[in-house]
């Protein structure tokens, strides 16, 4: 029996100890890992996003009264809520996650059923990898199993965003839900958050993504993730644009000094690191390892000097990441602040890179962390359905699919 026999077994024998009976539908979401690009996506610029082989699975089985019971492994607690009285609970917040999904798929006309459920997710909490957002998406996908009806990708992510902006309370970008709902097996996904689009990009043969977990936490509602949002908004308008997207490094440079100095600091940063993108993307599929090397490390620097979102974990986690065998370069992940960091690393290498981050690491912080050497996993969907290039084609009926 392989891992996911085993950890499908798990979840199934918890839904008949909290629920009797198996689950009829299970569906999961991946989380996912910037590559390049933080910060980007609410500033409407580039991201190189990676949908993650860890993600969040929903087993669960149909009700009839419009009640959803629904029980986290994870945390080892419950919530149960009426789909007719959505509300946030102050006390359970994990699960205003499911609620907001609840209410804001219910604004949109789209018809709900009640369900038992079993969440169980292999994504590190409060590490900078979506689970949130994968929580969120798998959510949506498990209404959507129970409805009948089918979003597009696309629409989907945004109206997880949306639950995540306005019933959570995180004014958060779309990175996270986009990926997390779109992502392709096998690729990184190249992000235009203005209008968007994506392009797959495939990763140069002997090239590994991995992920390294400082094991420091950080909670984005209480961060400074929200300030940093708002200057650079308020860079924008001072500067005239709609968003830091629609201004060129060198037109920024002729008018930086029009801006306070840490909001100009914000805004360089945002501005070089979405430049980067189209950089790495281009670099990893030419297996080019200057620059890699280069890119990866002025993203880096620019996190800690420009847009400050650096911690000493982070710090000492660089340390050991580049001193370590077979690192092509590493970087920053998430929003920063602590949470995870991700390293390019040559495939042969990654026993030994991975055994030497935890001996330095520890050395230097006593702390024992965790490293994820990951693969491009699809998108949110039923944990059993065939790749997507299999499927039937759906008939569009607006940006649901019937």
């Amino acid at each position: 029996m392989n891992a996911r026999q085993i950890r499908r077994e798990k979840v199934a024998e918890v839904f008949r100890q909290q629920f009797g009976g198996a689950p009829v539908h299970w569906c999961r979401a991946p989380g996912r890992v910037d590559l390049m690009g933080s910060h980007t996506d609410y500033n409407l610029g580039y991201v190189l996003t990676l949908p993650i082989d860890y993600d969040t699975w929903v087993a669960l089985r149909p009700r009839a009264d419009r009640q959803v019971q629904i029980h986290s492994m994870n945390l080892g607690t419950a919530c149960q809520f009426s789909l007719d009285h959505v509300a946030a609970d102050p006390q359970a917040r994990w699960s205003n996650y499911v609620r907001g999904v609840a209410q804001v798929l219910q604004t949109e006309g789209l018809e709900l059923t009640g369900f038992d459920g079993v969440i169980h997710s292999t994504v590190p909490m409060s590490s900078g990898l979506s689970s949130s957002a994968a929580l969120e998406c798998a959510l949506a996908t498990a209404f959507e199993a129970l409805g009948g009806w089918k979003l597009d990708p696309v629409k989907k992510a945004l109206l997880c965003q949306r639950a995540e902006n306005q019933f959570v309370g995180v004014n958060c970008g779309i990175l996270d839900q986009y990926t997390s709902c779109a992502g392709r097996a096998g690729c990184a996904l190249l992000l235009d958050c203005r209008d968007l689009s994506s392009q797959p990009v495939k990763l140069a043969e002997g090239i590994r993504v991995v992920i390294c977990d400082t094991k420091s936490k950080r909670e984005l509602a209480g961060s400074e993730y929200g300030r940093r949002r708002a200057q650079c908004e308020a860079g924008a308008r001072q500067l005239g644009v709609k968003a830091l997207r629609e201004i060129s490094l060198a037109q920024f440079t002729q008018r930086e000094s029009e801006l306070p100095a840490e909001v100009a600091k914000r805004c360089r940063f945002i501005i070089e690191e979405s430049g980067r993108v189209p950089e790495l993307a281009s670099a990893l599929q030419s297996s080019n390892c200057d620059a890699i090397r280069r890119l990866t490390a002025d993203s880096f620097q620019g996190a800690c000097e420009l847009y400050q979102i650096g911690a000493p974990a982070m710090q000492a986690m660089m340390h050991a990441m580049l001193a370590a065998p077979g690192v092509m370069g590493a970087r920053q992940a998430g929003a920063g602040f602590g949470g995870c960091l991700v390293a390019l690393v040559e495939e042969a290498e990654v026993t030994a890179f991975a055994a030497s981050v935890r001996a330095t690491y520890f050395a230097a912080t006593k702390i024992a962390m965790e490293v994820f050497p990951v693969t491009a996993a699809a998108g949110a969907g039923l944990l059993d359905a065939p790749p997507p290039s299999l499927l039937p084609s759906p008939r569009s009926a607006g940006l649901l699919v019937a």
